[in-house]
């Protein structure tokens, strides 16, 4: 059996069995499976290559940080747009907590009235963390978010209420030795920080992982309103952590500069952060110890 084809010059007789072997050497739905097998196992491999460069050195021995009350200010453009007191203690040999109370101020808050409490526990051993609660009060909402840490993950709880209306949704995030916020702090605190050095850790701050690449840059003096320091100088870049564990851009943020004490404290001096609206910082205001030195 044949067709003849005659829309060309010179008509070339075509049979039923090449027809077939022509279909059987391009298979339009095998390609495709094959390129999107292909297009997974590199996906899983470079998920695998980011999880690699993860740090994966156990707490340093730095000395503690000691318990403490500060204060910060917080702003952009020289426009100081909020305030935040935080207490660091030891309320146990094995527990590190942090309770932290922050507000928009002044013309700032007219436009958007925020309230924020945090407190977090973290482990005085293994520096990793406990247990979160944040409470975010708006104008016209309330945004109440827990983490519960285990060594495999976190499970966050997010209740948002406004008026009558209560929404609460639950979602569990599977990674070993995750970091929040205070726990990260803590954790970096301890390493060594020399120049040029490079520590990768993945922190859930509150809904999002995150993939934070932080280097030293250097030492260099810095002065903030509460004081003249000595202070190791760090590079801050963010990554998002994807639901299958692929990195993302960030969107809002796009890096930040670090400034913590060169001393025995490592206190947080001053961050200054690009983010979508351009400059934003938060500098120490002042600084007490509960057992001075």
């Amino acid at each position: 059996m044949y067709f003849l084809r005659t829309e060309e010059p010179g008509a070339h007789v075509v049979t039923i069995r090449e027809q077939q072997r022509a279909v059987k050497m391009f298979r339009p739905n095998k390609f495709l499976t094959q390129c999107i097998l292909l297009f997974a196992f590199c996906a899983r491999s470079l998920a695998a290559n980011w999880q690699a460069t993860v740090t994966r050195e156990p707490a340093g021995n730095f000395p503690e940080l000691r318990p403490l009350r500060a204060s910060y200010h917080f702003g952009w453009s020289g426009l100081t747009a909020a305030t935040a007191e935080v207490h660091f203690t030891k309320p146990s040999k094995d527990i590190f907590q942090f309770d932290g109370t922050g507000r928009t101020i002044g013309l700032v808050r007219v436009l958007w009235k925020l309230d924020v409490d945090h407190r977090a526990a973290a482990s005085a051993e293994t520096l990793h963390p406990i247990e979160t609660q944040q409470t975010e009060s708006y104008r016209w909402k309330k945004i109440v978010t827990h983490l519960a840490f285990t060594s495999n993950g976190v499970t966050r709880t997010r209740t948002e209420s406004q008026g009558s209306t209560v929404d609460t949704k639950t979602r569990p995030f599977s990674f070993p030795d995750l970091f929040d916020l205070h726990s990260a702090a803590l954790y970096l605190r301890s390493q060594p920080l020399r120049d040029r050095s490079v520590y990768r850790v993945v922190v859930y701050p509150a809904t999002n992982a995150y993939l934070a690449t932080i280097t030293v840059i250097g030492r260099e003096k810095i002065s903030v309103h509460a004081g003249a320091y000595n202070a190791i100088k760090l590079d801050l870049q963010l990554k998002r952590v994807g639901n299958h564990l692929e990195l993302e851009p960030h969107r809002k943020f796009r890096r930040a500069t670090i400034w913590v004490s060169d001393d025995a404290d490592r206190l947080l001096l001053r961050i200054e952060a690009q983010i979508f609206v351009g400059t934003v910082w938060a500098e120490l205001q002042s600084v007490h110890f509960d057992n001075p030195k």
